[in-house]
């Protein structure tokens, strides 16, 4: 009882106020930490803690950290504890299931699927190779075209994987396969990567938080980016002018075509953070990596004779490639969104709200990386893929429990969904642009979808 009477106690509006730059608290499991310091040392990025900042991020630390990270708090202990702190049933149910996971062993127990894959990723290049340079057929050309796509495809699923969690040996390992799988043979910086992709779980489908649903002026999920809102991520306004009314009423007509080129896309995004004033680690590292690239892919394309075998050999690349863009889309265009800032008391909630699995045969894990079960990955993001079929049943029945959906969809019928939301957008546009006068040959060539 003593004890308990030393205790210091804020209440959490004591807490909430402590959310601004250089006065950064948060609260995990009732105790009261200042991260003001850390922030910039933080691996996951400054958005993390700035968007979480003054709340109980208990959900949040749990998904994204292993069990070393705990005894680390103790450096940044306040000495208070949250008086009026209140655990939901649906909160004390995840912690519940993490924390069986971490008993079973599963966040640890990674099987072979890395090696297999590096392994396949060098058989393909050792593939594409031998298509470009040691045959002559053009048929054989844009063969290995479309290997490489795949190729790019899988090494992804390596970066992806060694960004969550440690793939490797050990630290050092993980960061070469990061950098090999990520900046050398796809030309995509992990630093862009981890910079986006750790902001996007955090702030699953948040309109103005969320920079994998910000994709002004091309498409637009959702009407409320016609007002030209601010992005929270990117710190810049999201334009809505006459250019992005245009694309975004086309959009259900566009979305399968500018898949094709999204590549392109990726590649400036690394461009424009490396030659950035931004500081994010590894800066030289980075750079390397992508010098990499740029030095074999363009050779490669060069051994072929004619420049049109050689556009059609980056076009078919970039083709394939953009079945893995489709499917990134179809996990989270067409789930629920959101206006306004992460909150750290419906972790489950927002994530179960905001993604889509897609289903397919166990035999095709290998094909989607395991990112078809995105829901399960957003929950337990440092969880191995090789797990991510086992836990599946176990996600359903607690989404069942607390009335949420969990929403497992083909891949036709995720497609389905995908290009009646942009579609639904698309004509609000349009409508906003005309209310009172249909446009005729709008009208006649979308009477039929």
């Amino acid at each position: 009882m003593a004890e308990q009477t030393e205790k210091k106690y804020i209440t959490k509006e004591d807490l909430s106020k402590h959310n601004k730059p250089g006065d950064l608290w948060i609260a995990i499991q009732g105790k009261v930490y200042d991260v003001s310091d850390w922030i910039k040392s933080h691996p996951g990025g400054e958005a993390l803690i700035v968007n979480l900042a003054g709340q109980d991020v208990t959900d949040a630390f749990i998904a994204f950290h292993p069990g070393t990270a705990w005894h680390h708090l103790n450096s940044f202990f306040t000495g208070y504890h949250i008086g009026d702190s209140q655990v939901s049933e649906i909160s004390r149910d995840y912690r519940r299931l993490a924390a069986e996971f971490r008993k079973l062993g599963l966040f640890e127990k990674k099987g072979h699927v890395t090696l297999y894959t590096l392994t396949f990723v060098a058989a393909l290049f050792a593939a594409v190779l031998y298509g470009v340079l040691a045959c002559t057929s053009v048929v054989a050309h844009q063969i290995a075209a479309a290997i490489l796509g795949l190729l790019w495809m899988q090494s992804a699923y390596i970066g992806h994987d060694s960004g969550h969690y440690v793939i490797m040996k050990n630290k050092s390992y993980n960061k070469f396969a990061q950098l090999l799988s990520g900046n050398c043979i796809t030309g995509i910086s992990i630093a862009w990567w981890k910079w986006t992709h750790n902001a996007h779980h955090l702030s699953c489908n948040s309109l103005d938080y969320d920079p994998d649903v910000q994709h002004i002026p091309v498409f637009a999920v959702s009407s409320k980016f016609f007002s030209s809102m601010t992005s929270r991520f990117y710190d810049r306004k999201l334009t809505f002018d006459p250019l992005a009314r245009f694309l975004v009423s086309y959009q259900h007509f566009t979305y399968y075509p500018v898949m094709c080129f999204g590549r392109i896309n990726l590649f400036i995004q690394t461009f424009l953070l490396l030659f950035s004033k931004r500081e994010f680690p590894d800066r030289a590292l980075n750079l390397a990596g992508i010098l990499v690239f740029w030095t074999w892919f363009p050779l490669l394309v060069s051994c072929l004779p004619t420049w049109p075998e050689r556009f059609f050999f980056v076009l078919t690349s970039f083709t394939v490639t953009a079945l893995q863009h489709i499917q990134f889309t179809l996990n989270h265009f067409a789930a629920d969104v959101y206006m306004g800032p992460p909150t750290g008391n419906d972790w489950f909630e927002k994530q179960t709200a905001g993604t889509l699995d897609i289903s397919c045969t166990s035999y095709m894990d290998w094909f989607f990386g395991g990112l078809q079960f995105q829901l399960e990955h957003h929950l337990f993001p440092r969880l191995p893929r090789c797990h991510l079929r086992k836990v599946s049943p176990v996600v359903q029945e607690l989404c069942k429990k607390h009335n949420l959906q969990y929403r497992s969809l083909s891949w036709w019928e995720a497609n389905v969904w995908t290009i009646r939301t942009l579609k639904k957008a698309a004509y609000q546009a349009r409508d906003a642009a005309n209310p009172v006068v249909k446009n005729l040959v709008w009208e006649a060539l979308n009477t039929h979808g």
